[in-house]
């Protein structure tokens, strides 16, 4: 049976690819998140193609969906003898904008010199392409599943998740009750599994001044002003001491395995406007994104904050500062010893030959989702890409990683609800 799935993987190499590069010409980009309708008839199509039920599940009870930009996902199931053990294969089409620096089209789904460029090649239309195949070798190869296999293609991956996986965990179609093992081919490298990640406080700083006339700043507080003491605290007392922790999670790469802070974006006073007035700002908004590490836990990490804006205003009584949670993200970590890692570990020993490595991200992905939500604590992440493709110019994905990562899947998912 094993070698028949694999000579189905590598007979399907070229559709496999072409179906990856039809995904990458519909320019899903979030924001605003444009064209999600047609990824998912697209992905929804090839999925009754392939003997799935399939449903669409629009987040119409989310802020992000609108009639101009609606949130769609597809869900696709495809049944053997018993509703259990069910695998469910997630990949998020929505992609981040392309930025400047290109030397090729970021929609074009150019196949050169082995590899597969564009916007999403390698997070992760590559990875959805791969995992949906590795379950048609399955069944091309005639066998019967005792289990069930679902697939889905999700939105807003890139924006928090929130009318993509977070929604399919909210209304039951991803849960603990009927889901037993969830696999996200995110870019990690075809030779890791990805465990887990660190967790997310974004928050927003605002700083609060005076108005005054600009010839006469004397007679008001600036709120830019005010906002630099709170950057230069950051810079010299809080990341001197986040450098002094480390997390005992397998983070890739290895200077991720410690706390981190990272500012945003800042906006001040009549930022952007046309014209300018002769005004002290009144206002300065920063936003940062804190990765801390589950030896820190999140309400430490806020309080850390907290005492660091208290003893700034407690300096100067000009200083007000107001602190404003935006998202908060737990660390999570699949255990080593969990079936999902051990077969998946299994079947890359079989295809590639040498041993994974089991590794943690240092961004967030769906996982939390399925974790915290769903409930389902059988989740990882395994895929092709590399993720420092992720996001850049000229992003790639070997052809040969992604024919590599369908076997593998093709593997774990006969081991685990094959016949």
């Amino acid at each position: 049976m094993v070698d028949r799935v694999l000579q189905e993987v590598d007979a399907a190499r070229d559709e496999l690819v072409d179906f990856a590069a039809e995904l990458i010409r519909i320019p899903t980009v979030n924001p605003p998140g444009a064209y999600y309708r047609e990824c998912a008839e697209l992905i929804g199509r090839r999925l009754v193609d392939f003997g799935y039920d399939i449903d669409y599940v629009t987040a119409e009870t989310h802020v992000e969906h609108t009639p101009e930009n609606p949130r769609i996902n597809v869900v696709g199931v495809r049944r053997g003898r018993d509703p259990r053990p069910l695998v469910h294969l997630n990949g998020h089409f929505d992609v981040v904008p392309t930025g400047d620096g290109w030397t090729v089209d970021p929609f074009g789904g150019e196949v050169s010199g082995g590899k597969l460029y564009g916007r999403g090649a390698a997070d992760m239309k590559a990875g959805l392409a791969a995992a949906i195949y590795a379950a048609e070798a399955i069944r091309r190869a005639g066998i019967e599943l005792r289990g069930t296999v679902e697939v889905s293609g999700t939105v807003d991956e890139e924006s928090g998740g929130f009318a993509g996986v977070a929604h399919l965990a909210e209304i039951g179609r991803i849960a603990a009750d009927r889901t037993d093992h969830v696999i996200i081919p995110e870019p990690l490298n075809v030779d890791r599994v990805c465990l887990g990640h660190r967790g997310v406080y974004w928050f927003q700083i605002t700083s609060r001044g005076r108005i005054a006339h600009g010839s006469m700043p004397f007679d008001g507080v600036n709120a830019i002003e005010q906002m630099g003491p709170v950057l230069e605290a950051i810079r010299t007392s809080l990341n001197v001491e986040l450098e002094s922790r480390s997390t005992a999670m397998p983070v890739e790469p290895p200077d991720a395995r410690r706390g981190s802070i990272n500012i945003n974006s800042i906006l001040g006073g009549q930022a952007g406007e046309t014209p300018q007035t002769p005004c002290v700002a009144d206002r300065c908004e920063a936003i940062f994104d804190r990765r801390f590490l589950v030896e820190e836990g999140f309400e430490a990490t806020r309080d850390e904050i907290i005492r660091l804006l208290d003893e700034l205003a407690a300096a100067d009584p000009k200083r007000r500062y107001q602190l404003e949670d935006l998202m908060v993200v737990h660390p999570t970590l699949t255990p080593e010893d969990d079936p999902l890692v051990e077969s998946l570990s299994r079947s890359i020993r079989a295809v590639l030959g040498r041993p994974p490595s089991l590794v943690a991200s240092p961004g967030t992905y769906d996982h939390k989702h399925v974790a915290r939500i769903a409930g389902v604590e059988s989740c990882v992440a395994y895929g092709p890409g590399e993720l420092t493709q992720a996001h850049q110019p000229d992003e790639w994905c070997r052809v040969q990683d992604m024919v590599d990562s369908a076997k593998v899947m093709a593997l774990t998912l006969l081991e685990l609800v094959g016949s």
